[in-house]
Protein backbone atom coordinates (compact mmCIF):
# COMPACT_ATOMS: atom_id res chain seq x y z
CA UNK A 1 0.00 0.00 0.00
CA UNK A 2 1.57 3.68 -0.58
CA UNK A 3 3.15 4.97 2.21
CA UNK A 4 2.51 9.15 0.47
CA UNK A 5 0.14 9.89 3.08
CA UNK A 6 2.66 8.53 5.86
CA UNK A 7 5.41 11.12 4.50
CA UNK A 8 3.16 14.10 3.80
CA UNK A 9 1.51 13.24 7.46
CA UNK A 10 5.04 13.50 9.40
CA UNK A 11 6.60 16.69 6.85
CA UNK A 12 3.43 18.23 7.79
CA UNK A 13 3.26 17.48 11.17
CA UNK A 14 7.18 17.94 11.88
CA UNK A 15 7.30 21.51 9.89
CA UNK A 16 4.32 22.52 11.73
CA UNK A 17 5.29 22.10 15.04
CA UNK A 18 8.75 23.66 14.75
CA UNK A 19 6.59 27.35 14.10
CA UNK A 20 4.33 26.50 16.76
CA UNK A 21 6.77 25.93 19.13
CA UNK A 22 8.90 28.83 17.82
CA UNK A 23 5.84 31.10 17.47
CA UNK A 24 3.98 29.74 20.86
CA UNK A 25 6.66 30.76 22.67
CA UNK A 26 7.23 34.05 21.53
CA UNK A 27 3.62 35.07 21.97
CA UNK A 28 3.24 33.22 25.55
CA UNK A 29 6.42 35.33 26.48
CA UNK A 30 5.12 38.28 24.99
CA UNK A 31 1.32 38.10 26.50
CA UNK A 32 2.90 37.22 29.82
CA UNK A 33 4.11 40.79 30.04
CA UNK A 34 1.13 42.43 28.54
CA UNK A 35 -0.78 45.50 31.05
CA UNK A 36 -3.20 46.12 28.69
CA UNK A 37 -5.60 44.08 26.38
CA UNK A 38 -4.32 40.81 27.74
CA UNK A 39 -7.67 39.02 27.82
CA UNK A 40 -8.54 40.07 24.10
CA UNK A 41 -5.00 38.78 22.68
CA UNK A 42 -5.07 35.74 24.43
CA UNK A 43 -8.82 35.10 23.38
CA UNK A 44 -7.54 35.54 19.87
CA UNK A 45 -4.27 33.47 20.45
CA UNK A 46 -6.73 30.29 21.80
CA UNK A 47 -9.48 30.80 18.97
CA UNK A 48 -8.34 28.12 16.98
CA UNK A 49 -8.41 25.60 19.51
CA UNK A 50 -12.04 25.93 20.01
CA UNK A 51 -13.34 27.00 16.84
CA UNK A 52 -14.49 23.93 13.90
CA UNK A 53 -11.43 23.05 12.09
CA UNK A 54 -13.75 24.11 8.54
CA UNK A 55 -14.57 27.36 10.54
CA UNK A 56 -10.32 28.00 10.68
CA UNK A 57 -10.00 26.67 7.06
CA UNK A 58 -12.60 29.28 5.95
CA UNK A 59 -10.66 32.22 7.51
CA UNK A 60 -7.28 30.28 5.71
CA UNK A 61 -8.83 30.64 2.53
CA UNK A 62 -9.60 33.95 3.25
CA UNK A 63 -6.20 35.11 3.76
CA UNK A 64 -4.45 32.80 1.98
CA UNK A 65 -6.97 32.34 -1.52
CA UNK A 66 -5.69 33.35 -4.60
CA UNK A 67 -7.96 35.90 -3.76
CA UNK A 68 -7.30 36.44 -0.45
CA UNK A 69 -5.74 39.01 1.92
CA UNK A 70 -2.10 37.35 1.75
CA UNK A 71 -2.61 35.18 -1.34
CA UNK A 72 -3.49 37.88 -3.82
CA UNK A 73 0.02 39.16 -3.54
CA UNK A 74 1.82 35.59 -2.87
CA UNK A 75 -0.34 34.67 -6.80
CA UNK A 76 1.65 38.01 -8.29
CA UNK A 77 5.07 36.52 -7.37
CA UNK A 78 3.84 33.12 -9.23
CA UNK A 79 3.22 30.76 -5.82
CA UNK A 80 0.53 29.99 -4.08
CA UNK A 81 0.07 27.40 -0.67
CA UNK A 82 -3.56 26.56 -1.41
CA UNK A 83 -3.65 22.88 -2.36
CA UNK A 84 -0.12 21.97 -1.37
CA UNK A 85 1.47 20.63 1.50
CA UNK A 86 2.41 23.63 2.53
CA UNK A 87 -0.76 24.77 3.07
CA UNK A 88 -1.70 21.97 4.98
CA UNK A 89 1.25 23.06 7.18
CA UNK A 90 0.00 26.06 7.68
CA UNK A 91 -3.57 24.53 8.44
CA UNK A 92 -1.88 22.49 11.07
CA UNK A 93 0.13 25.23 12.55
CA UNK A 94 -2.81 27.14 13.34
CA UNK A 95 -5.06 24.35 14.76
CA UNK A 96 -2.10 23.22 16.84
CA UNK A 97 -0.70 26.99 17.70
CA UNK A 98 -2.75 27.02 21.57
CA UNK A 99 -1.72 24.24 22.65
CA UNK A 100 1.97 25.13 22.71
CA UNK A 101 0.66 28.99 23.40
CA UNK A 102 -1.07 28.35 26.31
CA UNK A 103 1.14 25.42 28.00
CA UNK A 104 3.77 27.80 27.47
CA UNK A 105 1.88 30.94 28.92
CA UNK A 106 1.11 28.35 31.86
CA UNK A 107 4.42 27.79 32.59
CA UNK A 108 5.95 31.23 32.05
CA UNK A 109 3.25 32.45 34.53
CA UNK A 110 3.99 29.91 37.30
CA UNK A 111 7.91 30.60 37.48
CA UNK A 112 9.69 32.22 39.97
CA UNK A 113 10.28 35.78 39.36
CA UNK A 114 12.78 36.48 41.55
CA UNK A 115 14.89 34.55 39.38
CA UNK A 116 14.10 37.12 36.51
CA UNK A 117 14.73 40.11 39.24
CA UNK A 118 17.66 38.86 40.66
CA UNK A 119 19.23 38.27 36.75
CA UNK A 120 18.20 42.00 36.39
CA UNK A 121 19.66 43.11 39.36
CA UNK A 122 23.48 41.73 38.00
CA UNK A 123 22.77 43.69 34.38
CA UNK A 124 21.87 40.57 32.08
CA UNK A 125 20.30 41.24 29.10
CA UNK A 126 16.41 40.19 28.71
CA UNK A 127 17.39 37.88 25.84
CA UNK A 128 20.16 35.99 28.07
CA UNK A 129 17.50 35.93 30.78
CA UNK A 130 14.70 34.47 28.79
CA UNK A 131 17.37 31.58 27.08
CA UNK A 132 19.48 31.09 30.17
CA UNK A 133 16.65 31.36 32.92
CA UNK A 134 12.92 31.63 31.92
CA UNK A 135 13.65 28.60 29.24
CA UNK A 136 15.50 26.33 31.22
CA UNK A 137 13.25 26.44 34.43
CA UNK A 138 9.98 26.51 31.91
CA UNK A 139 10.55 23.70 29.32
CA UNK A 140 9.08 20.95 31.01
CA UNK A 141 5.63 22.48 30.36
CA UNK A 142 7.26 23.94 27.04
CA UNK A 143 7.99 20.21 25.94
CA UNK A 144 4.87 18.89 26.82
CA UNK A 145 2.65 21.66 24.91
CA UNK A 146 4.90 20.60 21.99
CA UNK A 147 4.83 17.30 22.04
CA UNK A 148 0.48 17.68 22.29
CA UNK A 149 1.04 19.76 19.40
CA UNK A 150 2.76 17.48 16.96
CA UNK A 151 -0.40 15.19 17.90
CA UNK A 152 -2.85 17.38 16.80
CA UNK A 153 -0.80 18.75 14.03
CA UNK A 154 -0.43 15.01 12.74
CA UNK A 155 -4.07 13.90 12.70
CA UNK A 156 -5.90 17.67 11.49
CA UNK A 157 -8.77 17.32 8.95
CA UNK A 158 -11.13 19.79 8.76
CA UNK A 159 -8.63 22.78 8.23
CA UNK A 160 -6.39 21.15 6.12
CA UNK A 161 -9.22 19.67 3.70
CA UNK A 162 -10.36 23.58 3.20
CA UNK A 163 -6.71 24.84 2.44
CA UNK A 164 -4.83 21.76 0.80
CA UNK A 165 -7.81 19.60 -0.45
CA UNK A 166 -7.13 15.67 -0.62
CA UNK A 167 -5.04 15.15 -3.50
CA UNK A 168 -3.41 11.82 -3.38
CA UNK A 169 0.12 11.85 -3.23
CA UNK A 170 0.47 15.74 -2.52
CA UNK A 171 -1.74 16.98 0.43
CA UNK A 172 -3.62 13.82 1.13
CA UNK A 173 -2.39 13.07 4.85
CA UNK A 174 -3.44 10.10 6.85
CA UNK A 175 -6.30 11.68 8.51
CA UNK A 176 -7.95 12.64 4.77
CA UNK A 177 -6.56 8.78 3.50
CA UNK A 178 -8.86 7.45 6.39
CA UNK A 179 -11.86 9.60 5.05
CA UNK A 180 -11.18 8.95 1.43
CA UNK A 181 -10.91 5.00 2.29
CA UNK A 182 -14.61 5.47 4.20
CA UNK A 183 -16.13 7.09 1.24
CA UNK A 184 -15.00 4.83 -0.90
CA UNK A 185 -16.21 1.98 1.11
CA UNK A 186 -12.76 0.77 1.76
CA UNK A 187 -13.03 -0.41 5.32
CA UNK A 188 -9.40 -2.09 4.77
CA UNK A 189 -7.27 0.70 3.95
CA UNK A 190 -9.22 3.14 6.39
CA UNK A 191 -8.25 0.39 8.81
CA UNK A 192 -4.73 0.12 7.92
CA UNK A 193 -4.05 3.91 8.13
CA UNK A 194 -6.49 3.55 11.29
CA UNK A 195 -4.09 1.39 13.22
CA UNK A 196 -0.76 3.50 11.72
CA UNK A 197 -2.63 6.59 13.27
CA UNK A 198 -3.57 5.89 16.49
CA UNK A 199 0.28 3.62 16.91
CA UNK A 200 2.31 7.59 16.11
CA UNK A 201 -0.38 9.12 18.45
CA UNK A 202 0.11 6.30 21.41
CA UNK A 203 3.76 6.40 20.89
CA UNK A 204 3.57 10.45 21.45
CA UNK A 205 1.73 10.20 24.69
CA UNK A 206 3.92 7.64 26.30
CA UNK A 207 6.96 9.85 25.31
CA UNK A 208 4.88 12.80 26.72
CA UNK A 209 4.33 10.63 30.43
CA UNK A 210 7.57 9.69 30.29
CA UNK A 211 9.42 13.05 30.22
CA UNK A 212 6.71 14.33 32.71
CA UNK A 213 7.61 11.40 34.91
CA UNK A 214 11.04 12.32 34.38
CA UNK A 215 10.46 15.86 35.44
CA UNK A 216 9.11 14.72 38.61
CA UNK A 217 11.89 12.78 39.41
CA UNK A 218 14.35 15.58 38.60
CA UNK A 219 12.87 17.77 40.99
CA UNK A 220 12.75 15.41 43.54
CA UNK A 221 16.46 14.35 43.45
CA UNK A 222 16.61 18.22 43.52
CA UNK A 223 14.89 19.03 46.44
Amino acid sequence: MPLSPLYISLKVAFVATFFTMLFGILAANRVVKLKRFKGVIDGIFTLPMVLPPTVVGFFLLLIFGNNGYFGKYLAQIGMSVVFTWQGATIAAAVVSFPLVYRTSRGAFEQMDQNLVYAARTLGMPEWKIFLLIIMPSCWPGVAAGTILAFARALGEFGATTMLAGNIPGRTQTMSLAVYSAVQSNNREKAFYWVIIIMGISFITMLLMNYWTGYQERSKRKRA
